[in-house]
């Protein structure tokens, strides 16, 4: 006879219920780049509106960053760390190929036995985790699942790379995902477009500098004109359909968090979505470049901490990155 598998029950819908972030103490601003690049800050805020980001000590490492965040984000949430069931981090950064960070966040966070794993999708990570969160917490497979997005993109960054010396910042953002009797995070519109995967990538593989076939240590690089206007023209299409997938129109949204890689996209999105005037848009961007997958959450703390945003307020979200990786929903802010 064959045996009947019970179905797997869990919270009827989940919902955001706590953010964190970490920003690093460092503040470097353009003029520190200039060093590097023939260029000016003029020329760097007009073609990404970035006017300074934060840069990691050596003490602030991905996992010293990720507890940070993950520390506010659960209290925020007002739960106990043991109370967390998963930790899913999303990081480039993390120079260990195993064990994953993941499991090390859980242990010294407190989360006991938690599930633990890391993801690389680059940019779009955060939204990555927030699906797999919500699947677990719908699903049963755990209660409380703790999504991290963390980078010390610095690590990665050609200081004498004119097109991307002045782009990327560190830092790590976390939430903590958890059961609600409301939809609080909407469905997913996520995907790749994997024969665009050398837009952005690493300049060479690790192997590659260790035998010693390149003196430079591997770094992001990228096809500037063709991100943008990718992110500009097809983005804003994924973004519509997260919207349309919501039943939520433009009209009814409070609040736009996109990746924050250069404002001109985050403009060029408002532009082409044609948000009202009474959304509030994420710009942080500008004092905090591009942290990859920390910078939907460490942009939606700030706005929360700055009375931009107030909890229960609908947001929209979209990251998208190497890969190309893309993934958007429309969540309720905690």
């Amino acid at each position: 006879m064959t045996a009947k598998i019970k179905p797997a029950k869990g919270a009827p819908y989940a919902r955001i219920l706590g953010v964190g972030g970490y920003r690093p103490t460092r503040v470097v601003p353009n003029e520190e780049i200039l060093k590097h690049i023939d260029s000016s800050d003029e020329w760097i805020r007009s073609r990404s509106g970035i006017a300074t980001r934060h840069w990691a000590g050596p003490d602030e490492t991905v996992a010293e960053m990720s507890l940070e965040a993950s520390g506010k984000a659960v209290a925020d949430a007002g739960i106990s760390p043991d109370q967390i069931n998963a930790v899913v981090i999303s990081t480039v950064s993390h120079f260990k190929q195993t064990p994953s960070i993941a499991t090390e966040i859980a242990d010294r966070l407190g989360a006991g036995r938690a599930a633990a794993f890391d993801i690389n999708a680059g940019c779009a990570g955060f939204g990555y985790g927030l699906t797999l969160a919500k699947g677990m917490v719908t699903e049963g497979s755990a209660e409380h699942v703790l999504v991290l997005g963390t980078e010390r993109l610095s690590d990665l960054t050609d200081l004498t790379d004119r097109s991307t010396a002045f782009l990327f910042g560190d830092g790590a953002g976390a939430v903590v995902v958890g059961p609600s009797e409301e939809p609080g995070i909407g469905p997913s519109i996520w995907g790749s477009e994997g024969d665009k995967r050398d837009v952005i990538a690493q300049t060479v593989p690790w192997d590659a500098y260790r035998d010693g076939e390149v003196e430079k240590f591997p770094a992001i690089r990228q096809e500037g004109q063709t991100v943008f206007r990718w992110a500009v023209f097809e983005m804003a299409k994924v973004a519509q359909e997260a919207l349309d997938a919501a039943g939520v129109g433009p009209e009814d949204l409070d609040v736009f968090i996109p990746h924050q890689a250069n404002l001109r996209i985050v403009d060029s999105m408002v532009k082409t979505l044609r948000l009202p005037e009474s959304v509030a848009v994420a710009r942080d961007v500008e004092s905090t470049g591009n942290t990859s997958a920390a910078s939907i959450p460490l942009a939606m703390e700030r706005m929360l901490a700055t009375g931009q945003a107030k909890s229960g307020d609908t947001a929209l979200v979209i990251g998208f990155g190497a890969g190309l990786v893309y993934a958007a929903t429309v969540v309720t802010l905690p």
